[in-house]
C-alpha cells in the first residue's frame, strides 16, 4: 500500500498537533484576559461604539478617511468601501462611541477633506447593552447549529451502525475548527491588534459550514463503503473513503484560497482579518474533517469493539 493508505494510523500525531494549537491559542487567550479582560480584542459590533456610513462626491483613499479619525483619537477604526448601485465613494467606518458632538466634529471634518453627500451620510451609535446581546446571540447560534448538525447526521446516517457516533465527531471536529479560530483570533488581537466585529462572525459561521461539508461527504463516502465491504476492518474502510474523496476537498478548498491570498495581497486594510481568519478556518475544515473527525471515529469504534471482544 502507498503512504496515503496508512492516514488513520498516524492519528496520534493528528492529534499531538492539534493539542499544540488548541494549547497555543488558549495561551493567547488567557494572556488577553490578562493584559485586557477580554479574550480578544473586541470590537464595535460587541461592544459600544459608533459607526459612520458616509459618501463622497469624489474618489477617497482609505488612508486619508483613518487619518481624519486619528484626529479625534480613534486610532484603529474598522473602514469598509461600500460597493452596489448608487453606493460610487462610499464608506463604513466603525470606531469607539463618541458623543453627539464629536460624531458632527468628524463629519466636518471628513467634509472639508472631501465634500460629502449630506442626504447619503449617517452616524449610528451602538449602547453597551446592544453589543452584549449580538454576543450572546452570537454564542447561542454556534451552539445551537452544533446541536442542529448532531441530529442531521443521526438522521441521514441512520442506516449505518452507531449513527451517534458520527454526529458526534463530526460536532468535535467543528468545536476543534473554532476553538483555534478563536486562538487565532487572541493572537492576531495581541500581535497586530486585529478586532473581533460582525465579519468575524460570519466567517466564524462559513467556516463551521464548510467544515461540516468536508465531514459529510467523508462519513457519506464511508457509509457507502461499509454497505460495500460490510467484513472490511473500519480503518481499512476509513482510509479509503479519505483516498476516494480528498481530491474534491482539495479542489474546492484551493479554489476558494487563491481567491483569498489575493484578496490578502490586494485587498484593503480594513478586510485583512476578516479574509486571514476565514482562510484559516477553511484550512482547518479540510484538515480536521480527515485529520480528526474520521480518526477519532476509528477510534472510538475500534475501542467499543475491542471492549465487545474482551467482554
Amino acid at each position: 500500500m502507498s503512504f496515503i493508505y496508512h492516514i488513520v494510523e498516524n492519528r496520534r500525531r493528528y492529534f499531538i498537533f492539534s493539542a499544540i494549537l488548541l494549547g497555543l491559542g488558549l495561551s493567547a487567550i488567557l494572556i488577553s484576559m490578562a493584559r485586557t479582560g477580554s479574550p480578544f480584542r473586541v470590537g464595535v459590533d460587541f461592544r459600544s461604539g459608533t459607526r459612520f456610513e458616509v459618501q463622497f462626491e469624489e474618489p477617497v483613499e482609505e488612508n486619508d478617511i483613518r487619518d481624519v479619525f486619528a484626529q479625534f483619537g480613534i486610532t484603529s477604526p474598522a473602514i469598509i468601501a461600500l460597493r452596489g448601485e448608487g453606493l460610487d465613494n462610499a464608506w463604513q467606518i466603525r470606531g469607539e462611541f463618541v458623543s453627539p458632538e464629536t460624531s458632527q466634529a468628524i463629519l466636518d471634518a471628513l467634509n472639508e477633506m472631501t465634500p460629502l453627500r449630506q442626504e447619503a451620510s449617517q452616524v449610528t451609535s451602538v449602547s453597551a447593552a446592544i453589543g452584549n446581546e449580538v454576543t450572546r446571540a452570537a454564542i447561542i447560534a454556534v451552539i445551537f447549529s452544533a446541536i442542529v448538525i448532531l441530529f442531521y447526521i443521526v438522521l441521514v446516517f441512520r442506516q449505518v451502525p452507531n449513527t451517534f457516533r458520527y454526529g458526534t465527531t463530526a460536532v468535535i471536529a467543528l468545536l476543534h475548527d473554532l476553538f483555534i479560530v478563536l486562538g487565532f483570533a487572541s493572537i492576531t488581537g495581541l500581535l497586530l491588534g486585529w478586532e473581533v466585529d460582525a465579519l468575524f462572525l460570519t466567517a466564524v459561521l462559513t467556516i463551521a459550514g464548510f467544515s461540516l461539508q468536508d465531514t459529510i461527504v467523508l462519513f457519506d463516502r464511508m457509509r457507502e463503503n461499509i454497505g460495500r465491504r460490510p467484513f472490511e476492518k473500519i480503518d481499512l474502510i476509513a482510509n479509503r473513503s479519505i483516498v476516494e474523496t480528498i481530491h474534491r476537498s482539495l479542489v474546492t478548498q484551493l479554489n476558494a484560497m487563491f481567491v483569498m491570498v489575493a484578496i490578502l495581497l490586494f485587498g484593503g486594510i480594513s478586510i485583512r482579518p476578516f479574509i486571514a481568519t476565514l482562510f484559516i478556518g477553511l484550512l482547518l475544515g479540510t484538515y480536521s474533517s480527515i485529520f480528526i473527525a474520521v480518526p477519532l471515529l476509528v477510534t472510538w469504534e475500534e475501542r467499543i469493539q475491542s471492549r465487545a471482544q474482551t467482554a
